[in-house]
């Protein structure tokens, strides 16, 4: 599996990327570690379930690790599982729960460091070194987990417009639709799909 950190809008974005196999080759050989953290407040097991069906689908070895909070964060077995995994899964739901959950701990360098990440909606916003709070769209700081790309869910038009005002020119805001797709090849970031669109300040770029 080639080196790389995946973004996607949405389950169904997912779900396609896997059926491709051209950004992840996930076979019955995957060790797949999938961390549902995000989801605590709207549902952490049924996060857990509906991505390890996914995954079970190609055979893979799927396991959920349930940190819902900080207390869990230097848990050895926790952290040598992210570690070791073929790929690391981050669920959707709450960026700033789990901003805070995984804030200067084990677990989030275990995760900074993993080599196959995928992010599921509105979680990757906090992936980057500037995150967009969802609860106004001013930038704030991420995790710094990659560089090189802010990233949003889809909001009102005018929390995208106060959004791209605040960034200005100097950084690239990516908005994912429900089958946006974006990855992360080590280097530099580009565009899998339709359903994104990439700024700087207020004018459309490419990746």
């Amino acid at each position: 599996m080639q080196e790389t950190t995946v973004v996607v809008g949405s389950l169904d974005a997912l779900r396609e990327v896997l059926a491709t196999g051209e950004l992840l080759d996930v076979t019955s050989d995957t060790d797949v570690v999938l961390l549902p953290t995000a989801a605590a407040f709207l549902g952490i097991n049924e996060a857990a379930i509906e991505l390890s069906v996914l995954f079970e689908e190609s055979g893979a070895k799927v396991e959920a690790l349930m940190i819902a909070d900080r207390a869990s964060n230097e848990e050895p077995y926790f952290v040598e599982r992210i570690k070791n995994a073929d790929l690391v899964v981050l669920s959707d739901g709450s960026a700033l729960h789990a901003k805070s959950v995984w804030h200067a701990s084990p677990v989030g360098d275990a995760i900074r460091d993993a080599r196959h990440l995928v992010a599921v909606g509105s979680v990757a916003s906090l992936l980057g070194e500037v995150m967009i709070d969802p609860r106004g769209g001013a930038p704030t700081t991420g995790l710094g987990y990659r560089s090189g790309l802010a990233i949003s869910a889809p909001e009102s038009d005018e929390q995208l417009s106060r959004t791209r005002t605040l960034l200005g020119t100097e950084i690239t805001l990516a908005v994912l639709g429900p089958r946006g797709v974006v990855y992360f090849d080590g280097t530099s970031w580009h565009r899998a799909s339709d359903d994104v669109v990439t700024t700087r300040g207020h004018d459309v770029v490419e990746l």
